[in-house]
């Protein structure tokens, strides 16, 4: 795997149910600096509680450095910022929200990455936002996600972009003085056995860094690939890629929402149902709960857990990261829990099924199929990608 760095702990949290405790016991043993990036910060319970964690570190004179996206955090900039800014924490926003209307790509360019960095000696990457587990009003059953706890050699870069990034955004917000010193550099010594990579994508030096992980690894399967992606619409390149595993005789199992929070591009992807299933691909919908995973598993070594969805916001647009790992271990154990998802929450969509439906759901599918791929090539990306 390429940039795999030995010598890791990584420990596979599910659900904020796992992650919030492990967050915040982190938050309260940290001695000197603190980096959090994430999507969404939510005024709600959960927020409120990680938000007192950040507040109890910066007054034991923690430096606490919180950098939030200005879409997704809206609600944080009105009510959490206020707060944070009282207690000394120092809070970044990307891409503040100024012009709601506008369809620019820049605007969608988001930072999609959920990173905590505590001390230079531990971190969290993976696809949850700090946001309640449970949706008022939703299923009564926790959305379904996961992130990793590591340490070991592979800090030192995830410390290196953490760093980088709040430096260029403090840079571009005239926030000088933010531009402080690293002040507690990545502990990269070895404490474990498993093999990582971090991989971001951004819009420079890394632009499709995360998808040609992907590739390569489903370009290598030999025996099985479990996806499970909350947002799935994949470019021709990832498309084929899957098409070719199949041909050559590899099991793929595509774990996908079943209780949609974006109906429109829930129908496109049901649009390519009847392509994947042609070929023998298994497609599930997950309808316990909301699916927010963004993970996979190539043949029981090669996993994958971070921000990135296999769409063109995540691929081609935001600010992603995740962690690579090649360890039969931990590989084993991310299939294990989404065997238990499939088993327990999920139902199967077979081709005779899909051909029972209705002609206006057919329609459906392809309008919105249509819609997403004009609002994709609005963006100067086209189907190639």
């Amino acid at each position: 795997m390429k940039q795999c760095q030995p010598g890791n702990a990584v420990r596979l949290l599910e659900n904020g149910e796992q992650y919030f405790p492990a967050l915040e016991a982190a938050v309260d043993r940290a001695e000197r600096e603190i980096f959090l990036q994430v999507y969404i910060f939510e005024d709600d319970e959960t927020g409120r509680r990680i938000a007192a964690a950040l507040e109890r570190a910066a007054a034991r004179g923690v430096t606490v450095k919180v950098m939030v996206d200005g879409f997704g955090s809206r609600r944080f900039l009105m009510r959490l910022l206020p707060r944070l800014h009282e207690q000394g924490v120092q809070v970044l926003i990307y891409r503040r929200e100024v012009r709601k209307l506008s369809l620019h790509r820049h605007r969608l360019r988001r930072l999609h990455r959920k990173v905590v960095v505590i001390d230079g000696r531990e971190a969290f990457v993976g696809g949850i936002n700090i946001i309640d587990d449970f949706t008022a009003g939703g299923p009564p059953h926790p959305r379904y996600d996961f992130a990793v706890h590591v340490r070991g050699p592979v800090l030192a870069p995830i410390v290196s972009s953490m760093n980088r990034l709040w430096r260029l955004v403090a840079w571009a917000s005239f926030r000088r003085r933010q531009q402080l010193p690293l002040l507690a550099p990545a502990q990269a010594e070895p404490v474990g056995e498993i093999c990582a990579a971090y991989v971001v994508r951004d819009n420079l030096r890394f632009r499709h860094a995360i998808e040609d992980a992907y590739l390569a690894a489903i370009d290598g399967a030999q025996r099985e690939i479990v996806i499970a992606s909350a947002y799935f619409f994949p470019g021709r390149r990832f498309r084929q890629a899957l098409i070719d595993a199949a041909e050559r005789g590899v099991s793929i199992t595509l774990l996908l929402q079943g209780i949609a929070d974006h109906p429109l591009q829930r129908y496109a992807t049901r649009a390519l149902y009847p392509y994947f299933l042609r070929q023998g691909i298994r497609l599930f919908e997950y309808h316990r709960s909301h699916l927010h995973a963004k993970v996979a598993v190539v043949d029981g070594r090669w996993a994958t857990v971070g921000s990135s969805n296999i769409d063109a916001f995540s691929l081609l647009l935001a600010r992603e990261a995740n962690i690579f790992i090649d360890d039969s271990g931990f590989a084993t154990q991310l299939r294990a829990r989404l065997e238990h998802a499939i088993c327990n929450g999920a139902s199967e969509l077979r081709a005779t099924d899909w051909r029972r439906l209705s002609l206006l759901q057919r329609a459906l599918n392809w309008v919105s199929y249509q819609l997403v791929r004009l609002a994709i090539g609005l963006a100067g990306y086209g189907d190639k990608h």
